[in-house]
């Protein structure tokens, strides 16, 4: 009798399976669709509010010398936002972030108005699944494409949450400052 069930069971139990693997993956293809669609954008403003590293940092702050913020966009809605200085030294903390940005920009004005060597990321949120991760790939990947910039280099807060995220990511710690942490991604120029 036991053999019985146990045939009858089993068919059915394989079956079960295979349909419970089919809509969880339908639901994960799903769940990462927006991430193929989204664009990378330059914002005039964000939500500092929204910003859990550094929401003390106004508007102006953010899109002066040479400062930017980038947003990954789906939908015609923002899903991720990173800030951005330029810099051509490595800041330990924003103090320096502002001075150095500063300095780039004025530089910029006597040369090629590129401004800086080194982009400095110093905030970065996701109000999506998915969404830090797809918008330090697509900086990344405009990074790359840039003719001045040559490193990418964090600015980030002595947070575990901070040091998991960019690892993850491929970042490699370059140093760590009294309030904050440097992380790097290795950027490689392809050769013309």
């Amino acid at each position: 009798m036991r053999e019985i069930l146990k045939k009858k069971f089993k068919p059915r139990i394989k079956a079960r399976i295979r349909k419970n693997k089919q809509i969880f993956t339908k639901k994960i293809e799903n769940f990462f669709d927006w991430v193929k669609g989204a664009e990378l954008v330059e914002l005039k403003e964000c939500n500092t509010k929204e910003d859990p590293v550094r929401p003390e940092l106004d508007i102006v702050f953010r899109r002066s010398y040479g400062r930017k913020i980038y947003g990954v966009k789906y939908m015609g809605e923002i899903h991720a936002v990173m800030c951005f200085a330029y810099t051509n030294q490595i800041p330990k903390n924003v103090e320096e972030l502002g001075k150095f940005s500063h300095d780039a920009y004025l530089q910029s004005a006597q040369r090629d108005q590129n401004i800086g060597q080194i982009a400095i990321a110093y905030t970065v949120w996701s109000k999506k699944k998915g969404g830090g991760k797809l918008i330090v790939k697509e900086v990344f990947k405009k990074i790359k494409k840039s003719n001045h910039l040559d490193r990418l280099i964090t600015l980030s807060p002595l947070t575990e949450m901070a040091t998991k995220f960019h690892s993850k990511n491929g970042a490699k710690l370059l140093q760590i400052n009294e309030t904050t942490q440097n992380f790097e991604y290795l950027v490689e120029k392809k050769k013309n």
